[in-house]
């Protein structure tokens, strides 16, 4: 199969796994929303779960990815698979103890981490002493969770996707579960969310167990003895510190709106998180999936030199996100109010938290698209072995969120916010996409990306159309029911999907006939 072929693959896989993941992640989601509604106990919560949250999107999905897998990829290559797992063996073992320390050194430091994330608390005793005890028991997390990232760049190396992709699954089930038990044995606010707390950390020991068996059947020991040390390991810590920046403007700029977030009025932290979390559906399902799937292949085209072959498949990735993504910005933006009150309006969460979150949502999703490319900008330039540029580009990034928020969360609140999250990443990734093209760092066709960013972008607009003009007929008088809410938006849905699907059809869009033949190759397998 080709390497386009090994991407698309890769992604639905991927895709589908997060899609099980996302599915339970909303349940999750529905249940806190029903127990904590947009009040100072989900305001604590959230603000706690920030912070291991955070760090495991900064290590573990972003610079500890991109930095590992082209090293392990290349040591596989060069000198088999033999000194390969010795050197992941390393890496586990020294990470297993930096992690440690590190969460060792945030539950002593609570007190001034949550001083500083949402200083906003401070005003309140109460509800600050329950976000620094949040804090403590949520802290080891990322030692759990940052283990299951390596652990998935070793499995995907290795051609193996679902297992990572559906560790997830663990935190969400551990969460509800802990939800549950909380609501059956007591009606005391604070022992549910901290029970909440407990949940999270076992499903950060549940995912980490799920990696375990599938290791051990592809030949690597997890728990075999060995050095702390390898040689190779120095050059994933070179690509790791700048990666750290460069992976993960996004996530560094959610952060940053949550400390902004705890000076504006009640909800506005809830708001955010439901809007983002909205946001992360279609981002996890299809951008990660695709950039989860790309890195491998690049790493394997770079350790060959196959230059051409690095060009197509980053041009493969970034037409694909955006053919993707563009119709999941529209759809977000056209569907935000019956979405929101479909999902969570029930409960303790009413109908001014699903306008909260709604107008959030709005302003997260103007940006989806700008989120989703960096996901596949980024691993180019550090295949290339270029860890400044990232950086650079990074920092004036979250510079530019910063200025952003601090002037638009004035009249605009926790819209100005999101606003800003967006606007920082549009321009995370045109910077990137202008030095790409400056450097001539691969000989892109950028003629047959523009064009078929045009034809995603036309084929989405004339969805978004045609589902807006359904919903103004949809539309209840009174505000969204659960009944009309569901209406709307199965309406919604349905029609997006067969109005861009007719849409890019007609266009003739290149990367809908990729999927239709991986479609009917996996229908010949079955058939046969």
């Amino acid at each position: 199969m080709s390497e386009k072929g090994n991407v698309t693959r890769a992604a639905g896989i991927v895709g589908s796994a997060t899609l099980i993941s996302r599915i339970f992640g909303y349940i999750r989601d529905m249940v806190t929303a029903y127990y904590f509604g947009a009040g100072p106990l989900a305001d604590a919560f959230i603000a706690a779960f920030r912070i291991p949250n955070m760090l495991r999107r900064l290590f573990a999905e972003g610079s500890l990815s991109i930095s590992f897998v082209p090293v392990f990829t290349e040591t596989l290559k060069q000198d088999g698979r033999s000194e390969a797992f010795r050197m992941a063996g390393a890496a586990l073992r020294l990470l297993s103890l930096v992690l440690t320390l590190v969460a060792v050194v945030g539950v002593l430091t609570s007190p001034w981490i949550v001083s500083a994330i949402a200083a906003g608390f401070k005003g309140d005793p109460w509800k600050y002493e329950l976000t620094v005890q949040l804090s403590r028991i949520m802290f080891p997390y990322v030692v759990f969770i940052c283990l299951v990232a390596l652990c998935m760049g070793i499995l995907n190396v290795l051609g193996h996707f679902a297992a990572p992709s559906l560790a997830p699954v663990a935190l969400n089930l551990a969460m509800i579960a802990s939800l549950v038990i909380g609501g059956m044995v007591t009606s005391d606010g604070e022992i549910r969310v901290t029970l909440l707390a407990w949940g999270v950390l076992l499903g950060g020991l549940l995912q980490l167990g799920m990696q375990i068996p599938v290791l051990w059947r592809r030949g690597f020991s997890f728990f075999k003895p060995g050095p702390l040390w390898h040689p190779a390991l120095a050059t994933v810590g070179r690509l790791m510190l700048p990666a750290v920046f460069g992976a993960a403007v996004y996530q560094v700029n959610m952060f940053i709106g949550t400390m902004l977030a705890s000076l504006l009025d009640t909800g506005s932290i809830t708001g955010l998180y439901y809007a983002d979390r909205l946001v992360q559906f279609p981002l996890g399902i299809f951008a990660i999936s695709i950039g989860t799937a790309v890195l491998p292949s690049l790493s394997r085209q770079m350790a060959e030199n196959d230059l051409a072959g690095v060009a197509e498949t980053f041009s493969f990735g970034l037409r694909f996100t955006l053919f993707i993504t563009l119709p999941a910005t529209v759809g977000l933006v056209v569907l935000r109010e019956p979405l929101v009150a479909l999902l969570f309006s029930r409960g303790a969460f009413d109908a001014t938290a699903v306008s909260l979150t709604a107008d959030a949502l709005l302003f997260y999703a103007v940006g989806l698209w700008a989120i989703s490319c960096v996901r596949v900008t980024v691993p180019l330039f550090y295949a290339f072995k270029d860890t400044r540029t990232p950086v650079r580009v990074a920092v004036a990034a979250i510079l530019i969120n910063i200025a952003l928020s601090v002037l638009l969360m004035g009249p605009m609140a926790h819209r100005g916010l999101a606003l800003a999250v967006s606007l920082s990443s549009m321009v995370n990734f045109l910077l990137l996409l202008f030095l790409l093209v400056k450097r001539g760092m691969v000989q892109l066709e950028y003629k047959t990306i523009f064009v078929s960013a045009a034809k995603s972008g036309m084929a989405s607009l004339i969805m978004g159309g045609v589902v807006w003009q359904g919903l103004l007929c949809l539309m209840p008088a009174g505000g969204y029911t659960f009944s009309s809410a569901a209406i709307s938006t199965t309406f919604g849905v349905t029609a997006g999907v067969v109005g861009y699907a007719c849409a890019a059809r007609v266009m003739k869009s290149p990367e809908l006939s990729v999927i239709q033949q991986i479609l009917n190759r996996r229908r010949g397998r079955s058939g046969g």
